[in-house]
């Protein structure tokens, strides 16, 4: 657990550092200071009120306590295992097999539950698998993930800046040969490689959220081969349904969800906001195996 805990702060810091390269390159600390303000401000925004923009987006309704008192005694026990705040249940009616958690802080959290992972899984798997979000809640994700968009956002916003201003350098300029000061191409290299850097390094750090999840979660429930086996069946279930990356909802909320909604292939691998599903599987059968060492000492 603890490496994925570095591996996140490394990631932070580094984000950090193309923000103060990328400032400096372009406008110094001013530039750094406007970019990351403008860029806190939208994604504080979000940050606030993700939780209910989201629910909303997904018509989620408070998940019926007289059918699923079963959900609401899991959540429970698992949230006293954590320490937090009961968080509130909700039910999102669409055949998409999958649950995500939102909310700022433990004591403004939800979990979601599509009706779709409700008929594919037993219970002993949605325990995992709820498990695994009030893991999210606990480790405060929403919290990190904001840091990193806020980052990113402002790092895109300077490229966006440099890459005009390099443009409009090369096009005031009178003397052809001076079109090609390397200052100016350096810069407008920068201005384009730099935000794709930058998103990459925060699909790095949304995944190593997720891998903490996973281990998290796999200790709150101490079943972490019932969290494998619904990973398992909840990719099945995204191949077999052939769903495709034309639902921009679904597209823009993907990393709350606990497996991609989608089959990324190749190079798109690159741009998910989750780990592979053989490294998950296989890193829980590792923590099982652990887990089996250590009830026999």
């Amino acid at each position: 657990m603890w490496f994925n805990q570095l591996k996140t702060i490394v990631f932070l810091a580094t984000l950090t550092g193309m923000l103060m390269l990328i400032g400096g390159l372009f406008g110094g600390t001013q530039g750094v200071i406007t970019s990351f303000i403008m860029a806190l401000f939208m994604n504080g925004i979000s940050y606030f009120y993700s939780d209910k923009i989201v629910l909303n987006m997904y018509r989620a309704k408070v998940l019926d306590k007289s059918r699923y008192g079963f959900i609401y005694d899991m959540v429970q026990d698992i949230a006293n295992k954590a320490n937090i705040p009961m968080p509130k249940l909700w039910l999102v009616d669409t055949p998409m097999a999958n649950a995500f958690a939102t909310g700022r802080d433990p004591k403004n959290a939800s979990v979601a539950v599509t009706s779709g992972i409700l008929g594919l899984l037993d219970q002993r798997e949605l325990r995992g698998v709820l498990a695994h979000e009030i893991s999210h809640i606990q480790n405060r994700d929403i919290l990190i993930g904001t840091i990193a968009a806020t980052i990113a956002g402002a790092i895109g916003f300077l490229a966006n800046m440099a890459q005009r201003m390099a443009f409009w350098s090369s096009m005031s300029n009178n003397d052809r040969d001076r079109r090609n000061n390397p200052s100016v191409i350096s810069l407008f290299l920068v201005s384009i490689l730099m935000p794709i850097a930058a998103t990459l390094v925060r699909l790095a750090i949304s995944r190593s959220r997720e891998y903490l999840a996973d281990e998290h979660g796999a200790e709150l429930s101490h079943d972490p081969l019932a969290l494998a086996s619904a990973l398992e069946k909840l990719n099945a279930h995204i191949a077999d349904a052939h769903l495709k990356e034309n639902n921009g909802m679904q597209v823009a909320t993907s990393h709350l969800f606990i497996v991609y909604p989608f089959l990324p292939k190749g190079f798109t691998a690159l741009f998910s906001t989750h780990p592979s599903l053989q490294k998950r599987v296989a890193h829980l059968r590792k923590i099982y195996q652990d887990m089996q060492i250590g009830d026999q000492r």
